[in-house]
């Protein structure tokens, strides 16, 4: 959600923060800010609304001197988006600014502490009672350093920090409890971030701060110190992906280039791991022993990950023979899961630092499963935490609105059911052939699906009046119809539900009347005559059908609705893999269509790191 950006060199430091904040963009934001310390002071610029306006505001950052400095995104928690609630915040004695990334849950306990002692508050925020109690200790000690650990012990709740003091013009500190943070280590230079697409273009060798940890950032290195202060040495990480992976590329938006992605990011998630016609997964350490004695499998996600859970379970189902129970991680820990020893819990990130998914994770692994992640950032934290990971290899994703990120993890999935399928004995030897040769044909039928873009693009045009539209689909399709739901209402603004079909009756048909759009999936062919009844059922209340089928399908399907869209054949249980394409086209063209902010829709974040 909101983003962090730190510097300190030999540079100066505003128009490295505000372009490192520009990369940060995507993940969502209201407000912006920057703090330099120069000649012995802070130097604080904040607006509301896009970055531009800041850097409008500092002539692009010249107006700021100095070599140190933190930066922030700001998406509205505490306090509404303006000005003052902006970040960085600033102390009562002007020495101290602070950037924050999280929830402080016992702000308002602190704060109250504070205002008997005197001090006052400008702005709304849970970050500005950071800056205040930490003038406060330091004031108390004079010892900076003793002040900031007064400070983490005294927090409750999550946190990423970025603190600059003007006493200490050459030194950054940053502190982290579940919220993302992590180092980045240049040539007489040092960097501080949320995501290392801010740092990309600066340094390739960084560090995952972990739960806890302390970094004190200078020209001469970072210094990390344990919960309990002790200096510690830290694993780096060398990113290896090229900065033009988080450029437009020449597209008009990152969604379509990120759609466009798809074979590429697909074929690489799953080429390598199929050799001679078998699924190897080198990554997992997991015997078969341990494989053949799973219980049950949860499967736990937010978002569009939650979908690919969706069709997860009933793939998985269908090749394990196992209970697959699919879960909201935001309801998981709240839910007492009954879930233990034997058990897998299979957590589906795209960045590795949801919030809720992390406590998911904590709350499984608590109780004694076995827990297997599949993410796309290496060394994020939920991969750390994790028994096992396999990475999605997707790259960076840099539109809110997820495509490529969600075709990768349905990627993986499958190859995963494929894999404990054939241990387990679950699996024949035709299925799985079938679905190997499928697995690897999908790039190329991906390709095909995408050059049907123009004429996607005509029937958006068709249909982007519509304020309320209603998905159905059965099985497989049904699965796959809460993602494009997903898709068309987060980027377009459009009311938009999915349903069951066989749901219909029970409710949901009254609010199907003349004109209403239905998008009506029916890819998956064993139910297609049942797809076609319910095409039937809401065509007799006056509603306008988009039908999404496959190839040898869609004439028989054109007969009886008003649009088709197509995609080619493949095994029954990798139709989602195809069939979400066209969706995301279908929703992107209509956002453009109606003058949508694509890549950056509202209220909305790439990455929510708070409950």
């Amino acid at each position: 959600m909101c983003g962090i950006v730190g510097f300190v060199g030999a540079e100066q430091a505003a128009p490295i923060l505000l372009d490192g904040l520009r990369r940060l963009e995507y993940r969502g934001y209201d407000s912006a800010g920057i703090a330099v310390c120069g000649g012995g002071e802070l130097q604080i610029k904040k607006s509301r609304g896009r970055l531009a306006i800041l850097s409008e505001l500092t002539h692009d950052g010249t107006d700021l001197s100095g070599t140190l400095g933190i930066g922030h995104t700001r998406w509205a928690t505490h306090g509404a988006p303006n000005d003052v609630n902006a970040h960085p915040h600033l102390s009562r004695s002007g020495r101290i600014a602070v950037v924050h990334n999280g929830i402080i849950e016992n702000y308002a306990e602190l704060k109250e502490q504070l205002l008997n002692k005197g001090y006052t508050f400008r702005s709304e925020t849970d970050t500005e009672v950071v800056a205040q109690l930490l003038d406060y200790y330091y004031d108390g000690c004079g010892d900076f350093f003793e002040a900031v650990t007064c400070l983490l012990n005294a927090l409750e709740g999550a946190y990423a920090l970025g603190i600059v003091c003007a006493d200490y013009p050459d030194r950054l500190y940053a502190a982290r409890k579940d919220a993302p943070l992590l180092l980045g280590y240049g040539e007489g230079a040092s960097y501080l971030a949320s995501d290392v697409t801010a740092l990309i273009r600066y340094t390739r060798d960084i560090v995952y701060m972990d739960d806890g940890e302390l970094a004190i950032l200078s020209d001469r290195g970072v210094r990390i110190y344990d919960r309990q202060m002790r200096p510690i040495e830290k694993e780096h990480h060398h990113i290896d992906w090229e900065i033009d992976a988080a450029e437009k590329g020449g597209y008009a938006h990152f969604m379509l280039k990120e759609i466009m992605e798809q074979p590429r990011a697909v074929r690489e998630a799953t080429a390598a791991r199929i050799q001679g016609g078998r699924v190897v997964l080198s990554d997992l350490t997991m015997t078969p022993e341990q494989i053949r004695a799973i219980g049950k499998i949860y499967i736990v996600a937010c978002g569009s990950s939650y979908h690919v859970g969706m069709v997860g379970k009933y793939n998985l189902e269908r090749m394990l023979r196992r209970t697959v129970e699919v879960c909201l991680a935001s309801e998981f820990r709240y839910s007492d899961p009954i879930v233990g020893e034997g058990d897998l819990v299979i957590v589906i990130s795209q960045s590795g630092e949801t919030l809720d998914t992390m406590a998911a994770l904590r709350e499984a692994k608590k109780r004694g499963a076995r827990i297997l992640s599949i993410v796309n950032v290496v060394g994020s934290s939920i991969a750390r935490e994790s028994d096992d990971v396999l990475y999605t290899w997707a790259g960076p994703e840099i539109a809110v609105a997820t495509t490529k990120a969600y075709s990768t993890q349905m990627a993986v999935l499958n190859l995963l059911g494929v894999y404990f399928g054939d241990i387990m004995g679950t699996v024949d030897y035709e299925t799985y052939t079938d679905m190997v040769r499928g697995i690897l044909a999908l790039p190329e039928q991906m390709e095909r699906v995408l050059e049907q873009g123009a004429a996607i693009h005509e029937l958006a045009k068709r249909c982007a009046h519509h304020e309320d539209v209603f998905f159905i689909g059965r099985n497989l399709d049904y699965a796959l119809s809460l993602e494009g739901s997903l898709k068309l209402k987060e980027i377009s603004y459009i009311h938009s539900e999915a349903y069951a079909s066989g749901e219909l009756k029970h409710g949901t048909i009254s609010l199907v009347e003349d004109g209403t759009l239905v998008i009506a999936l029916a890819t998956y062919g064993p139910l297609f005559d049942k797809a076609m009844s319910n095409v039937e059922e809401v065509q007799a209340r006056g509603a306008q059908v988009l039908a999404l089928t496959t190839g040898d399908r869609a004439d028989a399907m054109a007969e009886q609705v008003d649009m088709v869209l197509s995609v080619p054949e493949t095994e029954p249980m990798l139709l989602p893999q195809l069939g979400v394409v066209p969706l995301q086209m279908f929703a992107y063209y209509i956002a453009l269509e109606r003058g949508c902010d694509i890549d950056k829709p509202r209220n909305l974040a790439k990455s929510v790191t708070v409950e």
